[in-house]
């Protein structure tokens, strides 16, 4: 719930548009491996517009990308170039005006809200800089709410607490962790279902050098155990962890380099 407060373009209403030529021909293609089945998430042609009254915004201009299982993706650019409306849309959490979003071959856009929510629970996991915790309820209970949303999965919640080393911390109420200890909270609940695919946004903004290199470090370990992971950042240290960098700028993919 509060992923969806924090992200206010939600409630912007999403209307059928055509694409200016000039847009079209500026699309990237995205970077796919020879086996299309390691692209565990492909966004194709993204656009997105919002209006207000007689006023449009084009946040996204034909962004394509793509990201294996086992990769780690930063996603970088300048404050409005259209980073965390782009990690909306991967996640289903918005809707794309154009364009499509697939995880693990299934297609997660233009889908009633319901059905992206079942598909979200199933395949993707998001870290948000709030952490997405329910304030009121443990670490383990915050666990147990998101897994209740999902198809669960083989490694047991206490499990899940031992990957991001917070077992000793079950039962602390979010009040009462420290800004490291919510950011591996946060990720123990994207992770409770063992999702596909990891999508972070600005997961260490608010912390300490050492604290953000041990939650980078969790991050990649999760790459390691065969998740897609993508980091929405400003972080250099982000950058310099993963395996490929992906420039927005203005809404376009100006760079895509390993």
């Amino acid at each position: 719930m509060a992923c969806h407060q924090r992200l206010l373009h939600l409630a912007v209403r999403v209307e059928p548009v055509s694409v200016p030529a000039q847009d079209r021909s500026a699309s990237a293609q995205p970077r796919l491996v020879a086996d299309p089945s390691d692209n565990t998430l492909i966004a194709r042609e993204l656009y997105r517009f919002f209006r207000a009254g007689d006023e449009e915004t084009l946040a996204l201009r034909g962004v394509s990308l793509a990201v294996r299982r086992g990769e780690t993706v930063a996603v970088i650019g300048p404050s409005g170039s259209g980073k965390s409306t782009l990690l909306s849309c991967l996640a289903g959490l918005d809707e794309p005006s154009g364009g499509e979003v697939r995880v693990n071959g299934e297609r997660i856009s233009h889908r009633p809200e319901t059905e992206r929510a079942r598909l979200r629970a199933r395949h993707i996991g998001v870290l948000t800089q709030s952490w997405n915790l329910v304030p009121h309820l443990s670490v383990y209970d915050n666990l147990r709410l998101a897994r209740s949303a999902g198809p669960g999965g083989r490694s047991s919640l206490e499990e899940v607490l031992e990957q991001v080393a917070l077992e000793r911390r079950a039962h602390a109420l979010p009040r009462h962790l420290s800004g490291g200890e919510l950011a591996r909270a946060g990720l123990a609940v994207a992770l409770a279902n063992a999702p596909a695919v990891l999508l972070a946004d600005e997961p260490t903004g608010e912390l300490d050098a050492s604290t953000e290199r041990r939650v980078l470090d969790l991050l990649r370990a999760q790459a390691g155990r065969g998740c897609a992971v993508l980091i929405v950042t400003h972080s250099a240290e982000a950058v310099r962890v993963a395996d490929r960098v992906i420039t927005l700028n203005d809404g376009r993919v100006r760079d895509d380099a390993t």
